[in-house]
Formats: C-alpha cells, sequence, structure tokens
C-alpha cells in the first residue's frame, strides 16, 4: 500500500506527541512491507528530502511572506504540503490513502483527497475544545472548526482512546462507527541497555534521595502545579524526596516562582529540555513518576514510565485512566487534587512491595498491548476500511 502522512512535526522536529507516533507508526508499516511518505515542515538545517531507513521523508519551507499570526503560517504551510505533494505523485504516482494528523494538516488533506481522489484517514490526537476547557476565543474557535472540518471530509477517524472516542463523538456530531479507537504504542527498545547512572543522578538529587519524577510539557493541563502543591504533604511524611521536573513549557516561571513561594526551592529542581539520552537516564533514575494531567487524550509518556520499570502515578482522567489500573500497574489520583497525588506518591514511597509489583506488572502490560507490531496491523486494517 502506497500511505502519504501529513504532519507538521516529524523527528527532528518534536513539539509534542505526534512527531513520535508518525515515526513509529511509519517504520512499522515499512517493515509490513507498506510505502510510506511523510510530508512535513522544515525545520532547522535539516534536508529537504531524506531517506530515513525506509520511510521517505520530504520537508517543506513555509514561504517568505511573514504571516500575521499563527493560523496564517499554518494555511500557508498547508500550500506548500499540497504542492510538494503534487510534485511527488506526477512523479512516482498516486498513493492509496491519505493519514492526516491533527487539525494542523487539515486544508492540505482536504484539496488533496478532492484533487486526486484519495480517501483520507485523520488522527485526532488532542483537540482544542479539550485543552482549554472549551472555546473561549476566536482562534480556539477556528482550530475547532477546522478539526470538525478534518473529521467531516475522511473517510475514517482514529483516536487514541476511548475517552477520546466519546470527547469527538460528541464534539463533533460524528457517526460512532466511523471512529476507531487505536492505542499509542511505544518503541519496547527504548531503554534495553540502559542502566542507572548514579553519577547521573547525582547532578539532580542526593544517593538518599528518592526521585519524584515529572516528565512533559510545563503547560497548564498537565497539572504541574497540582504535583509542587502535594509536595508539603509529601516532605512532612517523607522528608527524603526530591521533584525533579523535566521539561520545558510556557508555565515554566510560573511553577519556579510558585515553588519558591512555597518554600521548597531546595526540594523542587527544574531540568529544562533533556534530549532523548538524558530522558531515558532520567527515567532510569527515577523513585516514582508521576503524571497529574487534568486533560489527556492518551499519555504516551505514562508508558515510557511504565516501560522504564518506574513505578507510575495518573490521573483518573483521559487516556490515562484506561492505561492504569490502581493498585495493579500503577497508581490513580484524583486529577487536579494535591492531596490525592501526595496519598498515591506516599503509598509507593512507604510500601517497597507495592512499588516492585507495580512496577514489573506495567512494564508486561506495556510490551503486551502497547507495541507498534499490532498499531500498525489495526491502521492498517482502518486504512484498507477507507480504501
Amino acid at each position: 500500500m502506497k500511505i502519504l502522512m501529513l504532519t507538521w512535526e516529524y523527528p527532528p522536529r518534536i513539539i509534542g506527541g505526534i512527531a513520535r507516533v508518525v515515526h513509529d507508526l511509519s517504520k512499522r508499516l515499512i517493515k509490513d512491507g507498506h510505502e510510506v511518505t511523510v510530508v512535513t515542515y522544515k525545520d532547522g538545517d535539516v534536508p529537504y528530502y531524506e531517506n530515513d531507513k525506509g520511510v521517505d521523508v520530504y520537508r517543506v519551507d513555509n514561504y517568505m511572506i511573514h504571516p500575521n499570526n499563527f493560523i496564517d503560517w499554518i494555511l500557508q504551510l498547508n500550500f506548500n504540503l499540497v504542492a510538494k505533494a503534487t510534485e511527488i505523485m506526477n512523479k512516482n504516482g498516486k498513493f492509496d490513502v491519505i493519514h492526516a494528523h491533527d487539525w494542523l494538516v487539515a486544508n492540505a488533506a482536504k484539496t488533496l483527497k478532492n484533487s486526486f481522489d484519495i480517501p483520507v484517514v485523520s488522527t485526532i490526537h488532542a483537540t482544542e475544545s479539550g485543552r482549554n476547557s472549551g472555546i473561549h476565543d476566536e482562534t480556539q474557535r477556528y482550530i475547532n472548526d477546522t478539526e470538525w472540518l478534518l473529521t467531516y471530509e475522511s473517510t475514517e477517524v482514529i483516536v487514541n482512546s476511548n475517552y477520546m472516542k466519546g470527547h469527538v463523538q460528541g464534539l463533533f456530531g460524528l457517526p460512532f462507527d466511523k471512529i476507531n479507537v487505536v492505542p499509542n504504542g511505544i518503541n519496547l527498545n527504548n531503554f534495553t541497555g540502559i542502566d542507572r547512572d548514579y553519577d547521573f543522578r547525582r547532578q539532580y538529587a542526593m544517593d538518599n534521595e528518592k526521585i519524584i519524577l515529572y516528565m512533559g510539557r510545563l503547560v497548564y493541563e498537565k497539572g504541574v502545579q497540582h504535583l509542587i502543591s502535594a509536595m508539603p504533604k509529601i516532605l512532612e511524611n517523607y522528608h527524603d524526596a526530591k521533584l525533579i521536573i523535566a521539561g520545558k513549557g510556557g508555565m515554566l516561571d510560573e511553577l519556579k516562582a510558585q515553588a519558591n513561594n512555597m518554600g521548597l526551592s531546595n526540594k523542587v529542581y527544574f531540568t529544562g529540555y533533556l534530549n532523548a539520552k538524558q530522558v531515558q537516564k532520567m527515567y532510569k533514575c527515577a523513585d516514582v513518576a508521576v503524571f497529574p494531567s487534568t486533560y489527556e487524550p492518551f499519555g504516551i509518556v505514562a508508558l515510557e514510565a511504565m516501560l522504564a520499570g518506574v513505578p507510575t502515578v495518573v490521573s483518573d482522567i483521559g487516556g490515562l485512566n484506561e492505561i492504569v489500573e490502581h493498585r495493579v500497574d500503577g497508581m490513580k489520583s484524583y486529577a487536579g487534587n494535591p492531596n490525592s497525588i501526595a496519598d498515591s506518591v506516599l503509598s509507593l514511597l512507604f510500601d517497597q512491595q507495592l512499588a516492585a509489583n507495580v512496577a514489573k506488572k506495567a512494564k508486561a502490560k506495556v510490551k503486551e498491548e502497547f507495541n507498534w507490531n499490532k498499531i500498525a496491523q489495526d491502521t492498517h486494517y482502518i486504512y484498507e476500511k477507507a480504501i
């Protein structure tokens, strides 16, 4: 099958979770004998074309015209995605299916579909309404409408959790049988051969301190502010604990101020951006990982922590709620509730047996349910349905 992936991010450009999903899915589809072409945005000094271990990756610039705002920027990007995809098809023949990732490529997907009569399958990774707990201004309304347009133009829609299926169906009025639930996967070799590096760990915490790790973007819906608010209760009961917050985002200064104002500056450490190698090492150094989101369609970071063998605490919302079974392969806490987060973290710190058991079961679960082989096969089946 000849597959065209449209995405605004693909490694080495990584903004959110889409880049990893497109990358890992494409790699797996290639192994299954399909042809995959990715058309994406050219960021920095990466080549316009590269063969990424079998995946044809074409990158386009944005126009030299300076856009007024982000929406105009995205529209200009879509013109170039269409031009590049058309050029490829004129040379190599038509694609069987277009896989569009999120609203950012909606206009390109719609144009190519109607011009070349190719079915579109779209993945809705998250929604503007979900991220902002509703639609509050014109930019958000535009994005929300574009999401609707993409789902309307798609023959089949993929979401990554049952929670998202209900959310998208209610939001856009989609037929229930048009929405397919396919979880995101994770590369099972991510932590192969990586052990706890004590020298690395000592940059962040003392040997006697238990590391409570948050990994991810620092934005409101990820709930980091609630995790910081849980620290006084955690420290009161377990003094040798330290919170490491890894990642970057718009809330960094606000969160630092929060930690300072609460008198926690020596117990909360912000690492800033970490590269892939440092991320792997950081997971291996952690004693507990916490993902306290208030909105989370899926939560791939939780899978990373579970695969790394770190006992994991998640909020009881969205996709996270479906990944973890409380006290079996992880711990849950009430979303937005620092008291509840503290209780779950303390259970793992005090009960070594519980921590060991949930970590072991979590690792096995990730290997069985979230591997790319199964996910690529499910996705291929949806392509066939669309065609």
